[in-house]
């Protein structure tokens, strides 16, 4: 077995690893776990969980940055203009577009600054412009940045991985949603693609405020 196979089977497997760490300690079971034996500790957990997050993906991208495999494609031309001008547009989206997210929620300073001692998250139900399009707009976006680069053998393995994890962890995230909001959630997974947009299915804005107002 080559060095470079050996790098991408490690590689996956610290992929699988980080999905899982992330989805263990995103589980409303470890929340709840976590509520009743340091309660204390509850309204610090959301901040916690991004911080062991973000520190869990470094070891990961050090190795991309150090064992990157050979190179499998490279934009050129009229091909480099187009991908990076969607990615540009991706980035551009993410940074500027509300897309209906509490930051200080999502980020866990607002649990933390209210002292939260709840397990569950408490954010109502909202439809934002580009989530009239598609439901999980930052996953999407962020696959249009992946899949727009130059490819070596690492970034491919990751690529995939990341996009595999995007398709099961909204699943997870979608089934703890559907138990929030019951049935307006599951009308609006009914009306509204999961990832990929289509233009014959999109909310239009008097039928996302419906959903919001309707628990």
């Amino acid at each position: 077995m080559g060095a470079d196979t050996t790098n991408l089977m490690l590689l996956s497997l610290a992929w699988i690893a980080y999905a899982a760490l992330h989805s263990s300690l995103a589980s409303l079971g470890l929340k709840r776990a976590a509520a009743a034996h340091l309660p204390r500790l509850v309204p610090a957990y959301r901040l916690v969980y991004n911080l062991v997050a973000g520190l869990a993906l470094l070891p990961i991208l050090w190795g991309l940055v150090h064992r990157p495999g050979p190179w499998l494609w490279r934009w050129k031309g009229p091909g480099a203009w187009v991908m990076n001008g969607l990615a540009l547009v991706a980035i551009g989206v993410l940074v500027a577009w509300p897309v209906g997210y509490d930051l200080g929620e999502f980020l866990g300073w607002r649990q933390l600054r209210t002292r939260r001692g709840m397990a569950e998250d408490l954010e109502p139900l909202r439809i934002s412009a580009l989530h009239r399009h598609v439901r999980h707009p930052w996953y999407s976006l962020s696959l249009v940045i992946l899949w727009t680069r130059d490819m070596n053998a690492a970034r491919l393995v990751s690529a995939g991985w990341i996009t595999a994890y995007f398709i099961v962890g909204s699943w997870l995230e979608e089934r703890k949603l559907l138990v929030r909001f019951g049935a307006a959630y599951r009308e609006y997974m009914d009306r509204v693609p999961g990832l990929l947009p289509r233009p014959w299915k999109i909310l239009s804005r008097e039928e996302a405020r419906r959903l919001e107002k309707r628990r």
